[in-house]
């Protein structure tokens, strides 16, 4: 009788194989993407806070005027940028929304490494309303129907306020489900994930850039220097 034993040492066979992901800080956010987030909240506070004062009507307009570019530019790095930071990485199918949902009533939420699909809606729902808010205000500020774009800017803006808290709230509860701090990401740009899934490449160069660029557009609506 041949009996064959197998030893805790054994070679396991390819179907008994499984692929260990080394999960570790990874590069996700890059710098361009980072100063567009916290730059747009920062002006969209600033638009808030001033939109009933006459006496600063053009710091208000000129957030409006800085959201507005951007949006722009997000639109353009979102389909030339870096990996996470491109829409065809992270614009959802229903299928994934659907899935996502699940996850989380099941209370086995899917990480992603980017955007999740609830979030990622939540980003294109933002950059809509900030084009129409910045929009309508514009047209308000020319004497364009004024009446009818004040309604409208004022919907706006507050649909685009109840969307942000949205997005707060979004946060912090996916900080909490996935046991991440989203917010410190945004900052640092690094997240847990596998290595393959990181950036290579961070463009600080470019998030320079527009710094100077939003600081030179302020100072020339401030009057703090001149043209």
């Amino acid at each position: 009788m041949n009996n064959t034993l197998t030893t805790p040492n054994s070679t396991p066979t390819a179907t008994e194989k499984t692929e260990v992901k080394a999960i570790q800080p990874i590069l996700v956010w890059d710098f361009p993407t980072r100063i567009f987030h916290w730059t747009l909240a920062i002006c969209f506070a600033g638009a808030i806070i001033t939109q009933d004062m006459e006496s600063l009507r053009i710091v208000h307009n000129t957030c409006g005027y800085t959201m507005l570019g951007l949006v722009a530019f997000r639109i353009i790095w979102g389909l030339i940028g870096t990996k996470h930071a491109r829409f065809a990485s992270f614009v959802p199918s229903p299928k994934r929304v659907f899935a996502y949902i699940k996850g989380l009533l099941t209370k086995k939420p899917i990480h992603t490494v980017g955007h999740n699909p609830l979030g990622a809606l939540d980003v294109l729902l933002i950059l809509s309303l900030v084009i129409g808010v910045a929009t309508s205000g514009i047209m308000l500020d020319g004497g364009f129907a004024e009446e009818l774009f004040e309604e409208v800017h004022e919907f706006l803006a507050n649909l685009l306020l109840l969307v942000i808290g949205v997005h707060v709230l979004g946060v912090l509860f996916s900080s909490f489900t996935h046991k991440e701090n989203l917010i410190k990401s945004m900052i640092s740009g690094y997240k847990l994930g596998d290595a393959s899934e990181g950036i290579r490449r961070t463009f600080w160069w470019l998030g320079l850039a527009m710094i100077l660029g939003v600081g030179y557009f302020w100072a020339i609506q401030l009057r703090l220097i001149t043209i």
